[in-house]
């Protein structure tokens, strides 16, 4: 089966993709997910290779910055077992594990975001969960479609 696509979205001030350009070969694990729908799509559906964007959310301004890929298989996120962190879960047992996560690599920094009002504006677009209302899930699925009309406004000069 070929690879799916992904978005994944972080505040800049937490963890942007200039910290996962100095991280170690690159690549970081994405802790701390806690909603179910996301958690189910590293779980189940993420694959080692499938691409991702890396949106910067809570940002000025809101916009794509980059791509990864999935790096590792998802395995359980360790700080829920942690009581000092502040995604520790205390529901959670290393025997029956609550939150999963994967690592990511970076693949490309863009030069130019592509921004949120951007994608808004492209017909092609429309359909993509990023701007759909009340959509706010901090990982979605990107249609093939939506991956390539992306790179291409990326990518133009």
């Amino acid at each position: 089966m070929s690879h799916r696509y992904w978005l994944m979205k972080s505040e800049p001030d937490a963890f942007g993709i200039d910290d996962l350009e100095v991280s170690k070969n690159q690549t970081t694990h994405w802790e701390g997910v806690r909603n179910y729908q996301a958690r189910n799509f590293m779980r189940d559906d993420m694959k080692p290779g499938d691409l991702i964007f890396f949106y910067h959310s809570n940002a000025n301004p809101l916009a794509i910055v980059g791509t990864m890929k999935v790096a590792s298989e998802p395995y359980p996120d360790p700080s829920q077992f942690d009581p000092n962190s502040k995604y520790f879960d205390e529901k959670a047992t290393e025997e029956n594990p609550r939150w999963y996560l994967v690592d990511v690599k970076l693949v490309e920094k863009f030069d130019k975001p592509v921004l949120r009002d951007d994608i808004k504006k492209e017909e092609s677009l429309s359909d993509m969960l990023l701007i759909k209302r009340g959509s706010r899930l901090s990982i979605q699925p990107v249609q093939e479609h939506e991956w390539n009309r992306v790179m291409e406004m990326a990518h133009s000069a």
